[in-house]
């Protein structure tokens, strides 16, 4: 029989998404069959599927941590917010349409029938399926067609455990909020908590943990430090893009303007792990830094709305200055559409603007089509003669003159585009800085020895690290109940 736990936050970035990581490796370690799930995720941090849809970064590296390929229906509902209100809606892999806030509600009953056949499949033959919660269950004013938390959880049988972040104070408040809130159908779901990010002497918390029995009955299954080791995985939601910061003083800086509906912005992330590379992520109202050597442009959900922004912020200015003190750019996805002379929308599929003047450093055109290119790519630079491994997330077709210096090669076919001087390119490709020997290549054209690590293997070796970490820190009863 499988065994089943759903971790639920108190609020969101608790840490759900490293803590069901790290449980899946170390059940794994154990040799247990384990798959992680969420009902409905919302991330523009998208992943393809070993199965050939979109699932949220989260689960793609989940399925990782369990050493399982990677589903579908790990993550049934997938929310691509598109604008402040609105969000495109990604059910089992494929695009669904698009719903603003109210008119999501309204379909959120209609989607649960996909999310319990999901989970069905997913939990086939496994021994344990961990799943995740998306926000918080103390969000009451969404209770209603919930399928991402209590509603989920109470339909499926599935115990909760609460995730409570420390690092963020008022942790104490938060659970026995979450206690006082919720009914009495959701409350006896809960089993336990967590305390997730404690930096400093454990014992200190042992009169929080005994005020919380005290107000809410439920048992501590540990507090679990703050995990160094989840710096160096894939992050998925915008929101760390707050704290982002890397040590000054580096050989190469990197300058990543931050879009609103930015999308994919891991793609930086073996780029940052590099000792030598300093990643800048720039926030709007602040300049392009005047001593970047490389400005990368990342992936978007909305080309035109973030175009619009990117010139109200006066980053077009700024890439302008930077390119004529010689610096480089890269254009991945949406930024590379944008890098282009035209970008054209006359169906509408983005809403709002159907046509906006681009970047003008390539001479490329891109038009908006409905039809979704979603696959896992293996590719060839061009540029460099070098292997690739990635994937595409992408609406349009973009075509021109610089497409004839395609810098890659998929699948036999050339995408993307290089300006006459090699200083700007663009690709569809994502995952272009995870291949190492592009890397390496990449460094070395800026006179940086560099890239020789093995990315993935980090990434491997950090939920290894995260695993060993729960293992010592979790309660032993309810995790040998956990993992048999």
């Amino acid at each position: 029989m499988t065994q089943k736990i759903m971790l639920q936050g108190t609020g969101s970035d608790v840490g759900k998404s490293v803590l069901v990581a790290g449980l899946c490796r170390l059940a794994s370690n154990r040799g247990l069959s384990v798959k992680p799930f969420k009902p409905q995720n919302m991330s523009n941090n998208a992943a393809v599927s070993d199965d050939g849809g979109e699932i949220g970064r989260a689960q793609w590296l989940q399925a990782l941590a369990a050493r399982v390929p990677s589903s579908v229906h790990m993550n049934p509902v997938l929310l691509k917010p598109q604008s402040d209100v609105g969000s495109q809606v990604v059910v089992q892999g494929r695009v669904a349409g698009q719903a603003r806030g109210k008119e999501y509600q309204a379909l959120k009953p209609g989607l649960l029938g996909s999310v319990m056949e999901s989970f069905e499949l997913v939990s086939a033959g496994a021994d344990l399926v961990i799943v995740e919660g998306a926000g918080s269950p103390a969000e009451i004013n969404l209770r209603a067609g919930d399928i991402a938390n209590m509603g989920f959880a109470t339909r499926a049988g599935v115990p909760v455990v609460l995730v409570g972040d420390i690092d963020r104070g008022g942790v104490i408040a938060s659970l026995v909020g979450t206690h006082a809130i919720l009914s009495d159908e959701d409350r006896r779901m809960v089993t336990g908590y967590l305390i997730n990010k404690f930096r400093g002497d454990v014992t200190l918390f042992d009169d929080g943990i005994a005020s919380i029995r005290t107000f809410t009955g439920w048992p501590c299954f540990g507090v679990v430090p703050w995990l160094k080791s989840a710096g160096r995985l894939p992050a998925e939601d915008s929101v760390v893009l707050e704290r982002l910061a890397r040590g000054g003083g580096k050989a190469l800086k990197v300058a990543v303007p931050v879009l609103s509906r930015i999308a994919n912005f891991d793609d930086l992330d073996p780029l940052a792990a590099e000792p030598d590379v300093e990643i800048v992520f720039v926030r709007p109202g602040t300049p392009l830094p005047d001593d970047a050597a490389l400005v990368v442009i990342p992936g978007s959900k909305s080309t035109i709305a973030d175009l619009e922004d990117f010139r109200r912020q006066g980053w077009d200015r700024d890439l302008d200055r930077h390119i004529r003190r010689g610096g480089r750019v890269i254009g991945i996805c949406g930024g590379y559409q944008m890098l282009g002379t035209r970008v054209i929308d006359p169906l509408g599929i983005e809403g709002g603007k159907r046509e906006i003047e681009g970047l003008g450093l390539l001479s490329v055109e891109t038009e908006m089509a409905p039809e979704k290119t979603v696959r896992n790519s293996r590719a060839w630079s061009r540029e460099y003669g070098v292997l690739l491994e990635g994937y595409e997330i992408h609406l349009g077709r973009t075509a021109g003159i610089d497409c004839g210096r395609a810098p890659v090669e998929i699948d036999g076919r050339r995408d993307g585009a290089m300006s006459a001087d090699g200083r700007v390119m663009g690709t569809y490709l994502h995952g272009l800085f995870g291949s190492d020997p592009y890397r390496a290549e990449l460094l070395r054209s800026f006179g940086i020895e560099g890239g020789g690590g093995n990315y993935r293997q980090s990434v491997d070796a950090a939920l290894d690290e995260i695993a060993a970490e729960l293992d010592a820190v979790l309660d032993r009863v309810w995790l040998e109940t956990l993992l048999g």
